[in-house]
């Protein structure tokens, strides 16, 4: 039996255990229902003796009466009572004192207190074993010290610092448009949830096309305006009715635009982040944002047919929330079960991260979940699966945006169905009982990835000339993976088959670009950082929303569709924007994520420690022989030999003639991270560890392909393509570095410096690259990843084009704002050449369909209706010509 306030009412009740024979009635609650009169709690915590405070003794003064307590550790031979102290009170509303006698044997006084509530008592005299306090770091009232949360964490509102002053970079309807707003609260929502690419993908998607469809809704009625995407018409399955809003004045239309959107993104994130790890983080910021904006949140109609114009317009966004809502409940996205898994299951057993080797692995070629220590997200959440599941195998399912039935190929496994979108087809393999040694392409791509760990030292003194004079190779992409074996080159410096390295001027000021020597260590783990998660873990899509923002924010940037024609309004540039680019984050998602499902390959983490385990595979005439084991490479890769220090080779030499690996020495490795880094040195490849945290390690999906390397190269295209110009405004997009400031698990960089781009395929294949060096990637996961992101770029760009300008491609005039585009140039980088002939080819045959189910217009050169011999004629006649 046990004793406690077990209801929390303030009246103690009683748990019964009974067992022994099948006549005993077991467990039973025996609730107090019946008790009158008031109550008194304390809840003793000890500091310099045990932290239950079993053995103190109280009195409690009242009413000129004491009553005596004692904390027990039990009660009888199976149960344990409650350690809190309980006090009936009769008709007492207040305690004077409280005298309590702790196991020390020194006393302390409290009081008074008031009745009808549970009071923390603190031993004096030392700091206590849990300290109570807001634990968000996010918060105003963050508490470094408290390690238990007492919920009293309060958040700035938007645009405000916890000290109620602007945030300077803040953006306002005074800056920026509504768009801008909403898009950055998604990001910081995005920031305050679980680290799910696939999931805020679609997120983003989701909230701009929302945008888009409010902001299409109250546009003129014509043929020639934009055309909604969901409301009013049919997408997948899913039919969102629509009877339309009146005409309105023109000088109204952007307060009903604004009105539209803001209830629209603010209702759709209530719903979407509900059940973030950081929700109340999240619900302050929109909820003072509509403050902010002036908005009534208890405004909930969806019935936009009635009203003033701004109710109806305030009711339009309702119900396009209702609409993005119920649309995503049927999406494929299986978010009614948050986003779970349904029938995929890992081949592996998990490998254990603090153990060498990987006895677990039965299948090399095969994706293994990874068994932490602790496991922390890149949003800096604590995951309670220290072994998480794999995200979205089965994201090949969800509702794409502009890619069709045609882009797919359908698999069977286990009686499963993955359906998979631009399948590049198989990854490198290895046969476990073959003899092969660098040959083998999946001994090659991993073992470059231990090799590229190597650089990642700024102790090394090799400095690299990072500029964009330097270090660019202008969006090449291996076509073959004999190209790829020269393109990745083992000094880490790519090679461009054809292609000179670096933009020899910057066009807009006609100058060349100035050099910028850095330590190449500092450069290789400033890139692994920085494209990691996005700088501030808003996930790869939402880095490139942020990237798109930073183009935006450029005084240089003519905000002309495809670079031609009228400028336009900012909201009208922002939404359309959002719009291309978050179909396109969305399809990049899907395509990526249903190659990882379906072709489940392994990570390089795993793969390095099987093929140790399994020793060297260069000579059978050398100790320690596996023909599925490590290649040796002098001075990179090498057996442990006698002459080897005791680290290595064991005081017993138990490791003697294993596998070593000269690269980055791992997390045990750095004590301090403010003030130290790992560094390189040779380290036993059983316990090869990638450029992460040790709480995260690898992400908890396959690797091919890159999603990193898709949603890149997706976003470049569309950057591209929407700004006209394949090169930031100004010539060159920046980010800056501080010394010792911005790494976040070591020390580093050891100096100032800048990330810079010429071209947004620049900042892509950076972006690609840096997933190598951050140990997580090989090649064969990163070239066919681009390579499928820049056609899923280009054709959500085409379709989301359509929408925004119905008759662009079919009919043209400078004065209208629809510019006449360049015949051949599909993705307006100012040629024709290779990309373009690329696209044409994956729509050859297609007809063209201005309502977004086939071709886009701008694809039939000669006007035939559909994509054929005619506009591969046109475009060879074009070819290589610049426009």
């Amino acid at each position: 039996m046990a004793a406690g306030d077990l209801d929390g009412d303030g009246d103690w009740d009683l748990a019964i255990a009974t067992s022994g024979s099948p006549t005993q009635p077991g467990f039973q609650i025996l609730e107090n229902l019946n008790s009158s009169g008031h109550y008194i709690g304390f809840r003793l915590e000890g500091t310099t003796s045990n932290r239950s405070a079993i053995g103190a003794r109280i009195e409690v003064h009242f009413d000129g009466k004491i009553r005596y307590d004692e904390i027990h550790c039990g009660q009888g031979y199976s149960g344990s009572s409650s350690f809190d102290v309980h006090v009936g009170l009769g008709a007492a509303t207040s305690v004077d004192s409280l005298v309590v006698r702790w196991p020390t044997g020194e006393f302390s006084a409290h009081g008074p207190f008031a009745a009808d509530s549970i009071h923390a008592v603190l031993e004096p005299g030392a700091e206590p074993w849990l300290t109570y306090g807001c634990t968000d770091a996010d918060a105003c009232n963050y508490e470094m010290a408290a390690s238990e949360d007492d919920g009293t964490c309060f958040f700035p509102s938007a645009g405000l610092d916890c000290s109620g002053a602007p945030l300077p970079d803040f953006p306002t309807l005074a800056t920026h448009s509504v768009a801008r707003i909403w898009n950055e609260a998604t990001l910081l929502s995005i920031r305050h949830d679980w680290a799910r690419p696939t999931v805020h993908a679609r997120n983003l998607w989701h909230t701009s096309a929302l945008m888009y469809d409010a902001w299409a809704a109250w546009g003129e009625d014509t043929i020639v305006g934009a055309q909604p995407w969901l409301l009013g018409n049919q997408q997948g399955s899913y039919t969102c009715a629509y009877e339309g809003v009146p005409e309105i004045e023109a000088e109204d239309r952007l307060a009903a635009r604004q009105l539209s959107i803001s209830y629209g993104v603010y209702r759709l994130l209530q719903h979407r982040f509900a059940n973030a790890p950081r929700a109340e983080r999240i619900a302050t910021h929109i909820d003072t944002q509509m403050e902010a904006l002036g908005y009534d949140t208890a405004w909930h109609e969806t019935d936009y047919t009635n009203g003033t114009w701004m109710e109806r317009a305030a009711s339009l966004g309702n119900y396009l929330a209702e609409q993005y809502i119920a649309y995503g409940f049927q999406d494929g996205s299986f978010e009614v079960i948050d986003y779970q898994n349904t029938y995929y299951n890992p081949m592996n057993w998990n490998l254990v991260m603090d153990e060498p080797g990987n006895p677990n692995m039965f299948f090399p070629n095969r994706w293994q979940p990874l068994q932490l220590a602790e496991f922390i997200d890149q949003s800096g959440n604590e995951g309670s699966n220290i072994s998480p599941d794999f995200l979205s195998p089965e994201w090949g399912n969800v509702q794409p945006f502009a890619m069709t039935p045609a882009d797919t190929a359908q698999f069977e496994r286990l009686g499963s169905t993955y359906t998979v979108y631009h399948d590049p087809g198989p990854p490198a393999q290895i046969d476990p009982n073959a003899e092969i040694g660098l040959e083998s392409d999946y001994k090659w791509g991993h073992t470059l990835v231990a090799l590229w760990a190597s650089h990642l030292d700024p102790s090394d003194s090799v400095m690299w000339d990072i500029g964009p004079g330097a270090f660019s190779w202008d969006g090449f992409l291996p076509g073959t993976i004999e190209e790829a074996r020269d393109y990745y080159a083992v000094d880490g410096v790519p090679v461009a088959t054809g292609v000179e390295a670096g933009h020899p001027f910057n066009p807009v000021t006609g100058e060349p670009y100035a050099p910028q020597p850095v330590l190449r260590g500092d450069f290789t783990r400033v890139l692994a950082e920085y494209w990691a998660d996005g700088p501030d873990s808003e996930t790869p899509p939402g880095h490139w929303f942020t990237l798109l923002n930073y183009v935006n924010d450029q005084p240089e940037l003519q905000r002309k569709w495809r670079g031609l024609g009228e400028s336009l309004a900012p909201l009208d540039w922002d939404v359309i924007a959002y719009f291309s680019m978050g179909g396109a984050m969305h399809d990049a998602a899907i395509a990526a994520w249903s190659c990882k499902g379906w072709h489940d390959y392994v990570r390089p983490v795993s793969a390095l420690r099987w093929m140790a385990d399994r020793g060297q595979c260069a000579d059978p005439e050398l100790p320690n022989y596996h023909g599925a084991g490590l290649p040796i490479i002098p001075g990179h890769i090498e057996q442990i030999g006698p002459e080897d220090p005791v680290e290595l080779r064991g005081p017993e030499n138990e490791h003697l003639y294993e596998m070593k690996i000269r690269c980055w020495k791992g997390p045990d490795y750095i004590g301090v991270p403010a003030l130290q880094w790992a560094g390189v040195d040779w380290i036993r490849a059983r316990e090869w560890w990638p450029y992460q945290r040790p709480t995260f390690v690898t992400p908890p999906f396959a690797g091919y392909v890159s999603g990193h390397s898709t949603f890149s190269r997706a976003a470049a295209e569309v950057l591209t393509a929407l700004t006209g110009d394949a090169f930031f405004p100004g010539g060159m997009g920046a980010f800056p570095v501080e010394a010792h400031e911005f790494l976040v698990f070591e020390d580093g960089p050891s100096m100032d410096f800048e990330l810079q781009w010429a071209t947004y395929r620049d900042a892509a294949d950076q972006s690609a690259l840096s997933r190598i060096w951050g140990g997580i990637h090989p090649p064969i996961d990163d070239y066919p990843g681009r390579a499928m992101g820049e056609v899923v770029g280009m054709d959500a760009f085409l379709l989301a084009e359509q929408y925004a300008f119905p008759l662009l491609g079919t009919d043209c005039f400078e004065a209208g704002g629809y510019p006449c585009l360049c015949p051949g140039d599909f993705n307006s980088d100012g040629l024709r050449n290779l990309p373009d002939l690329l696209l044409l080819l994956v729509h050859f045959g297609e007809a063209v369909d201005v309502g977004g189910n086939g071709a886009s217009p701008v694809l039939d050169l000669d006007g035939s209706g559909d994509v054929n011999t005619g506009d591969l004629l046109g475009m060879l006649t074009v070819w290589g010509q610049p426009c």
